[in-house]
């Protein structure tokens, strides 16, 4: 049977192994992509430590809650077709209660807890094995206590702990969707770095017109302040426009509720992660030339 450019390009699609890999696995099996898959999930156990120097970048968060106590964890694969495929997903649900029942401190520390009869670092092994890419569980953020904390993921990439002092668990659910959407870089303006206040004060005095810059040192001085207190409360999250009420703020909404914003955290899929890009169609193309 030939071995065609679309044939190998259904077979990466659905094992997500590399088109050398899937070109092989259809020679090496008659051109029978099912026997083909078979082919490369029984191979890809040994090539996962090959796998492991690939980027991954892609991926989903998950959550686990426990009242109080909750957590985030991100495990990235190569592509979103993977991070989509159920034994991922399963895999990344699994990884999140297994976070939140042992307390680990951090990813590395995660990689030898239990889960089932095998730690979560031999499950991922097989995991690779299954799925044809690298996967990594990257991050782990955790909130324990006593106060109000809300858990939330949007879409699967975005993943949100909000931790209240007094309020309730939905006044923090909200906070955590109005940070899942803004992204506030700190939590209030006392938490900006002096060097960042300083560059924008920098900033707006270069922007400043000839009229302006004619006025006294103080009036100066009060426009500046005006602006740079907008930037901040743009910055950070109590002085945004709360998403679900935007005739207020979100320290404004805390406080109704008689709440303080303790903390928050908040992750994306693959961020600082430098990304491959790569020509699909060319690849394809390559393949077929060996």
């Amino acid at each position: 049977m030939e071995i065609t450019a679309s044939l190998v390009k259904e077979l990466r699609e659905r094992s997500g192994a590399g088109m050398m890999e899937c070109k092989k696995a259809l020679t090496e099996n008659g051109g029978d992509i099912e026997a083909a898959m078979e082919f490369l999930r029984k191979t890809g156990l040994a090539k996962a430590d090959k796998k492991a120097d690939r980027v991954a970048a892609e991926g989903r968060i998950a959550m686990a809650q426990d009242g109080g106590n909750a957590v985030l964890v991100e495990v990235n694969s190569e592509t979103d077709f993977v991070a989509k495929d159920e034994n991922f997903v399963a895999f990344t649900n699994q990884v999140a209660e297994v976070a939140l029942s042992s307390g680990a401190a951090d990813a590395e520390a995660l990689k030898s807890a239990k889960l089932g009869d095998q730690t979560v670092e031999e499950t991922r092994a097989a995991l690779i094995a299954k799925v044809g890419e690298n996967v990594q569980v990257r991050r782990l953020a955790r909130v324990a206590g006593s106060n109000n904390v809300a858990a939330y993921v949007h879409g699967g990439r975005i993943g949100v702990l909000v931790e209240l002092k007094g309020g309730s668990e939905e006044l923090a659910r909200g906070i955590a969707m109005h940070v899942a959407a803004m992204n506030p870089q700190y939590l209030s303006p006392a938490q900006v770095p002096a060097e960042i206040v300083a560059k924008e004060k920098e900033i707006s005095l270069a922007q400043m017109s000839d009229k302006d810059k004619a006025k006294p040192a103080e009036i100066q001085e009060k426009m500046i302040a005006g602006k740079i207190n907008k930037i901040l409360s743009e910055m950070c999250l109590t002085g945004q426009a709360y998403v679900i009420d935007t005739n207020m703020t979100v320290e404004a909404a805390a406080k109704k509720e008689g709440a303080e914003i303790v903390s928050y955290t908040r992750i994306a899929v693959g961020e600082g992660i430098e990304k491959v890009k790569e020509d699909y169609a060319a690849e394809v193309a390559k393949a077929m030339q060996v």
